[in-house]
């Protein structure tokens, strides 16, 4: 089974270290859906590598596949995070050599303004079928699935 990146957009409104664990820090997000908390250890790509802190808006993304405790406020650990920007969509997941996302609900067709880089900030221009995006963009079609041009494109290798 594929892993199926799914987002939570909000507010922090804390972040705290987890008790007895050097790197890990439990975050509280207020999204629209209510209260979300999110584990961010060392293996968290925080693009960019911002610092978390309250008031930020971001968008975590968790591995949708993974077991969750069975907890209110809901808990995942985050995959990734990124600054929310009110006039972009974030979008991260597998796509196929036409640059269909696995869930069929989003076609890049990325031209010469796209900025396309690895993780670490380095361009790459290799092809992009069978990796995980994040894929930053503003406008798309409301056709199925959803056709964009992205801003920027993180190639997760």
């Amino acid at each position: 089974m594929a892993t199926i990146y799914v987002p939570v957009t909000g507010m922090i409104q804390q972040v705290r270290p987890v008790t007895n664990e050097c790197a890990q820090h439990l975050i509280t997000i207020r999204s629209s859906d209510g209260i979300t908390n999110f584990i961010v250890d060392s293996d968290t790509y925080v693009i960019g590598a911002f610092r978390l802190r309250p008031g930020m808006t971001i968008t975590a993304f968790y591995d949708g596949t993974a077991p969750i405790p069975l907890i209110y406020p809901p808990q995942y650990r985050a995959v990734f995070i990124g600054r929310n920007n009110s006039r972009e969509n974030m979008y991260a997941g597998i796509f196929d050599d036409d640059l269909l996302s696995e869930d069929g609900t989003l076609k890049l067709t990325p031209d010469q303004n796209t900025e396309i880089v690895t993780s670490n900030g380095q361009r790459y221009t290799c092809g992009l079928g069978a990796h995980v995006l994040i894929v930053y963009y503003t406008t798309s079609t409301r056709s199925i699935p959803a056709i964009t041009t992205p801003r920027k494109i993180i190639v997760i290798l």
